[in-house]
C-alpha cells in the first residue's frame, strides 16, 4: 500500500474532526454565540448540504490542476473557513465558516479518492479507499470525543484551534508525502467527466449508496436518545458506548476493504441484509441492555463500512476520476441528510424506536436496487472483462 494513502486518511480524519466537533460541544457553542440549542444544530445541517451541494462545482473548478496541487488548495480553503470558525464572533459568521469548511471537505473527499485510485494498483483499490476511509471512521473514534474533551477544558473555540492544528499537519504530510501526479496527455476532459453522468446505471449505483448510508445514520444520529431514553443507560455511559461503536466501524471498514475489490456486489448485499436484521432487533430489542448493544455495534460493523464497496463499485460503473468521487461523496451526505431529518420527523410522531424502523426500510430500500446487478451476475467483479470495462485505467505519470 502507498504511503501516500496513508497520509490522505490524515486529511480525511481533519475533515471529518471537523464536521463532529459542533454536536460534541452544542451547549458551549450556544452560550459563545448567544444562539439556541436548535441554531447550533442548523451548523450541522448546513455543513452537510454544503458538502452534498456544493463540493462538485468545487471539484470542477480544480479539475484542471494536478491532484496534489488540488488537494493543497482545498487545504488552504479549508483552513481558512475553520481559523474563521475559531474567531467567530456571532452566529452569521459561524453559518459562513461551516459552509467553506463544508464545501471544502467534500471536494477533498472526492479528489483524495480519486487519487487512491490513481495511486493502487486495481486489484488493490478497495483496500486502498478502505484505508483512506479510515480517516473517517477514526473521526468517529478520536475526533470527536478529543474535539469535546478540548472544547470541555479549554473552551469551544480551543476545539476549532486543535483541528487547525491537525490540519496544518496533514497539508504538510500531504505536500511531502504524496506524489505529484500529471495530467495524462490523453485526458478529455471536463466533457468526459460529465459523460459519464448520462448512465442510468451509475444513477441506480448512487442511489444505492444513499440508502446505505441513509438507514445508517438514521439509528447513528440518534443513539444517544435511544440508548439513555429506552435502554436506561446514563449519560456517563453513553461516550463508552460510542467509542465501542466507532470500534466496530474501523473493525468493519478494514474486513469490506480486503472483500470489496473481489466481491464487490455481494459485500454490499450481505451488508444491507445484515444491517436490516440488526436495525429490526434494535428496534424490538431497544429496552434490554444486552441486545441493545449488540445491535449498536452490528450496525457499527455494516453501516459506513460498506464504503469501501460503495465506491469501488461507483468507480466501476463511471470512473475513478475527481468529479464522479465527489458527487458519489455528495450522495453519500444526502443519505446523511434524510437519514437524520427523516428520522427527527418520525420521532415525533411515533417515538424513539421509529428512527431504527425507519432505518430498516432504507436498507431494503438499498438491497432492492442491488437486485437487477445481482440477477446478472455471472463471473467475479474483479474478473479480466470487469477490469476492463471498469474505464477506471487512466495513464498517470507520477
Amino acid at each position: 500500500m502507498p504511503r501516500a494513502v496513508y497520509v490522505l486518511a490524515l486529511g480525511i480524519f481533519a475533515m471529518v474532526t471537523s464536521e463532529f466537533v459542533v454536536a460534541g460541544l452544542m451547549p458551549q457553542m450556544a452560550d459563545g454565540l448567544n444562539a439556541t440549542i436548535p441554531q447550533i444544530g442548523y451548523l450541522i445541517t448546513a455543513f452537510a448540504v454544503a458538502m452534498a451541494a456544493g463540493g462538485p462545482f468545487l471539484t470542477v473548478a480544480l479539475m484542471k490542476l494536478p491532484a496534489r496541487t488540488a488537494l493543497m488548495v482545498l487545504f488552504v480553503i479549508f483552513l481558512a473557513g475553520n481559523a474563521l470558525a475559531a474567531t467567530a464572533s456571532g452566529y452569521g459568521t459561524m453559518m459562513a465558516a461551516r459552509i467553506i469548511t463544508g464545501i471544502a471537505a467534500q471536494a477533498f473527499f472526492g479528489v483524495g479518492i480519486s487519487m487512491c485510485a490513481r495511486i493502487t494498483r486495481p486489484e488493490v483499490r478497495g483496500r486502498a479507499i478502505a484505508v483512506a476511509m479510515n480517516g473517517l471512521m477514526l473521526g468517529t473514534l478520536l475526533g470527536l470525543p478529543m474535539s469535546t474533551l478540548v472544547g470541555e477544558r479549554f473552551g469551544w473555540r480551543a476545539a476549532f484551534w486543535t483541528i487547525t492544528l491537525i490540519t496544518v499537519v496533514a497539508a504538510a504530510a500531504t505536500l511531502f508525502g504524496v506524489p505529484r501526479i500529471e495530467r495524462d496527455r490523453n485526458d478529455s476532459g471536463l466533457r468526459a467527466e460529465f459523460g459519464v453522468f448520462r448512465r442510468p446505471k451509475l444513477w441506480l449505483v448512487l442511489s444505492t449508496s444513499t440508502l446505505i448510508i441513509g438507514a445508517t445514520f438514521s439509528a447513528f444520529s440518534y443513539l444517544n436518545p435511544i440508548l439513555t431514553g429506552v435502554t436506561g443507560f446514563s449519560t456517563g455511559t453513553v461516550p463508552v458506548l460510542l467509542i465501542a461503536y466507532g470500534a466496530a466501524t474501523v473493525v468493519g471498514n478494514n474486513v469490506v476493504g480486503r472483500l470489496a475489490d473481489r466481491h464487490t456486489v455481494p459485500v454490499l448485499a450481505v451488508g444491507l441484509v445484515l444491517n436490516s436484521i440488526f436495525l429490526t432487533g434494535f428496534a424490538l430489542l431497544a429496552d434490554l441492555p444486552v441486545p441493545a448493544v449488540v445491535c449498536m455495534l452490528g450496525i457499527g460493523l455494516v453501516g459506513v463500512t460498506m464504503n469501501p464497496a460503495m465506491a469501488t463499485r461507483v468507480q466501476r460503473i463511471g470512473n475513478a476520476g475527481p468529479l464522479v468521487n465527489t458527487v458519489h461523496t455528495s450522495f453519500i451526505t444526502l443519505g446523511v441528510i434524510l437519514g437524520s431529518s427523516l428520522g427527527a420527523l418520525v420521532i415525533d410522531t411515533w417515538g424513539l424506536r421509529a428512527p431504527l424502523w425507519l432505518g430498516t426500510v432504507m436498507a431494503l430500500a438499498g438491497l432492492a436496487t442491488l437486485l437487477p446487478n445481482l440477477a446478472r451476475r455471472a463471473t467475479p467483479a474483479t474478473s479480466p472483462v470487469d477490469i476492463r470495462s471498469a474505464q477506471w485505467e487512466q495513464p498517470e505519470r507520477v
